[in-house]
Parts: C-alpha cells; structure tokens; sequence
C-alpha cells in the first residue's frame, strides 16, 4: 500500500490540466455496451475506477482497448455474450452495477452481483430495482446477485419517480430502457452533466431520448443502436478540487485549463463569497488567493447545487479562514470520516448529526493521517499542503481511483508530495 508524505506549507502556482471526469466516463462505457459495433471515447482518465470497469467490460465477451498515452477508450461489444458481472469485479466499485443497465439493455437480461465500493454510507440500489420492475423487468435475488430477465424481446415500460433523484438509478433505467421499453418516463431524473451527457450519446447512438437537461425522461424503444465516437466531458469535481486547494494558501495563483464552467452549478457563486480573485475565461479558471479571505457556510444539494463531493474540500478549506463555518451534507448524513483526521493537524471540526462547523482559523501541523474514501482523501492531502512539517497520507489507493497523476500535477504547480511504500 502507498502512502503521500507531504512537506508543507506551499502555495500553488502556474497551471493544472483538468482530466476526463471518471462520473462521466464509467456511464459512457456502459452505454457502449448497447451499440451493434465499437465506440471510441476520448477524454477518458487513467484511473484505477476506468481499469475496474474495463475488466468488468470484458468478461462480457466485449472487445477493450485502452489507448492510455491518447486517453482514447474502443469498445467493441460485437462478440458480447456473457450476460455477468461477477462480484470479484463488481464489489471493488459501485458504479460497475451499471452492468446491470447495459446488459438488460443489449441482451434483455442480465445476472450482476450487488455492488461494493467506498467505505460511508447506505447508497442502496433498490431504486434500480424498483424502477426496473416498474419498466415491466422481472427482477429476483440469488445469493448476492441480481438476476433480471424480460417475457418476450420488449416491455411496454411505464413511468417510475425516483424518491429521491438518483444519477446512478437514472443511468440504469436509461440504459435498460433505450433497447427495451416501448415507452418509459423517468420523474424526478438526476440532471446532473453525467447524465446528460450520457443522454446524449444514446442519441447520438439512434436513442430517443425526450427531456434531456431536465427532471423528467422519457425513453422510447429504438431497434438498433449503432457506434460512436464521444468526447467526454472534463471533470467538475477535479475542477472544484483544484479551485478550493488553491484558495487555502494566501500566495497561490493557479489556472486551470480544460475545465467546462457551465458544469459546475452552483459551486463558482459560493466560491465568489470567499472574496478570492475568480477570472472564468471560456475554458480557463483562474484563483488567486489572498490574506482576508472570508468564512462561507454551504449546504450540499442535488445538482445544480453544491456538490456532495466537494464538501469535504470546502470543510478543509473553511480551517484556514477567520470565523466559524458550518457544512451541512442534505445527500449523504455520514460523509464526515475526514473530521477527526483532520483535527489530528490541529483543526477544530465538531460533527453532529449532518453538519460539521469549523471554528478558524487554526495553524495545522504535520502528523500521520487515514483516509477513509475518495473525497476524504483529497482534503487531507490538501490540509498537509498548508500544515507546518511533514504530513504522511496513508491508504491513497481512493485517491487513484478518482484523481489522475493527482501528485505529478500539484507538484507541477509548487507542491512537495512524495508517492512512498506505506
């Protein structure tokens, strides 16, 4: 297992190129599954998420070639025949239930083992299942697995609300449906840029998709879906990441290049009322920080609003800033396994129940921290990048599976993180 020792504080300067986001990738790959020959889709992040999947993939029979050096991502589903995800695979990552989705889709049934995944929170899939036997899908559970099948080559469909929205519930019915329902209407769908984005390579496949960008879906059956090639869209929450570690240091001036603003909700207004300097140039971001800036409160909310996945950043964040703070999670009520570790640097958190208020500004120090999942990961190397001394990040395997060459690119801009054996 590595570990990221850290030597702080430093400042970020100069420029980070903003990767594919892995959220949007994964969908892609799945709907690849439904086309009668291959697709290519470029933008697609090396990260240990993508290699998951691809190996999910190719148990199906699927042809996968990951162009690493371009990015560039073919799969040809011609010889697809295997209609499981077997759960060696599934449980190291919850969004290879889209199988689930992709599979009912192409060959009307499917058998995937219940997924696993990040260390918080109950994110059950019952929503998929529900929707699925809403759409006309007969859904049954075998020793961990689910097993889907269909009566004849279609289903009539229906309509189903999600309570509440769910971005990886809308990607499955989308999936399924696309192929197989005659007409089926998502309420309440997730809008979120994945989704979208999704939505529009269906169509772009030979979907009909109505409503796309909004919160209500309906899918009609289309008889063959052919391949294409899509660019994915830059990564949102790589972008914010990035925009928040640079505000944490007075003397930081960073840009980033290749992001896609009009993805990011929300997140630029709250981020405006730090009275950090903020310049959004087409595709260009630009932070420049300074010694005054102000305490901000934040609710997470479902896209557009502040994202779920941020808000830990923006709790490490708010420990460098005079005031007290507070950040509510309304998505996830556990997603706070960053606070004691975070108060071993010399933060100052209190959690209860869903919010955790930050009472700043307070000077961090070095010390050993355990991250415990993705995001939480991220705001402890952020954290060591501004505490006095040496910082020692272990269990960052949850940092490869959402950020790519995370260290390479922060200590291209003046960071000082060392990638060692734990």
């Amino acid at each position: 297992m590595d570990k990221f020792v850290i030597e702080g504080p430093t400042p970020l300067k100069g420029e980070i190129a903003i990767s594919g986001s892995k959220n949007a990738a994964l969908p892609l790959m799945a709907a690849s599954l439904l086309g009668d020959g291959p697709s290519t889709l470029h933008l697609i992040p090396k990260l240990r998420d993508i290699y998951t999947f691809n190996n999910v993939i190719r148990v199906t029979g699927t042809k996968v070639d990951f162009l690493e050096n371009e990015n560039k991502l073919v799969i040809d589903p011609t010889h697809l025949s295997h209609i499981e995800a077997p759960y060696d695979l599934v449980r190291k990552m919850r969004a290879s239930f889209y199988m689930l989705g992709a599979l009912v889709g192409r060959m009307g049934k499917a058998r995937v083992s219940l997924p696993g995944g990040c260390a918080w929170g109950p994110r059950p899939v019952d929503l998929h299942l529900k929707g699925m036997e809403a759409m006309g899908i007969n859904i049954d559970l075998e020793e961990g697995y689910v097993v889907a099948s269909m009566d004849g080559e279609d289903v009539e469909g229906g309509e189903f609300t999600l309570d509440p929205s769910s971005v990886g519930a809308t990607i499955n019915l989308v999936l399924a449906a696309a192929k197989r329902a005659k007409k089926f209407t998502i309420k309440n769908a997730a809008k979120e840029p994945d989704v979208v984005l999704l939505c529009n390579m269906l169509v772009k496949m030979g979907a009909n998709i109505e409503g796309i960008g909004t919160d209500t879906l309906t899918i009609r059956k289309a008889d063959t879906l052919k391949g294409v090639e899509m660019s994915n869209d830059p990564d949102r929450i790589e972008t914010g990441t990035y925009m928040i570690a640079a505000a944490m240091h007075p003397e930081s001036d960073l840009t980033l290049t290749g992001c896609k603003p009009e993805d990011l909700g929300t997140f630029p207004k709250h981020f405006k009322k730090l009275g950090v300097g903020l310049t959004i140039d087409g595709s260009t971001i630009r932070i420049k920080s300074n010694e005054s800036i102000k305490p901000v409160s934040i609710k997470t909310e479902i896209y557009p609003g502040f994202p779920t996945d941020l808000q830990a950043q923006w709790a490490t964040l708010m420990t460098q800033v005079n005031g007290k703070s507070k950040v509510t999670d309304t998505i996830y009520f556990d997603r706070f396994s960053y606070v004691p570790e975070l108060n071993r640097l010399g933060a100052n958190l209190d959690v209860e129940k869903n919010t955790v208020t930050i009472e700043g500004k307070t000077d961090l120090s070095g010390a050993s921290v355990m991250s415990t999942d993705l995001r939480a990961s991220v705001s402890l190397v952020m954290a060591g990048m501004v505490a006095e001394g040496t910082t020692e990040v272990l269990r960052i395997y949850h940092l490869d599976r959402g950020y790519e060459n995370l260290e390479e690119k922060l200590n291209a801009a003046g960071a000082s993180i060392k990638r060692m054996s734990e």
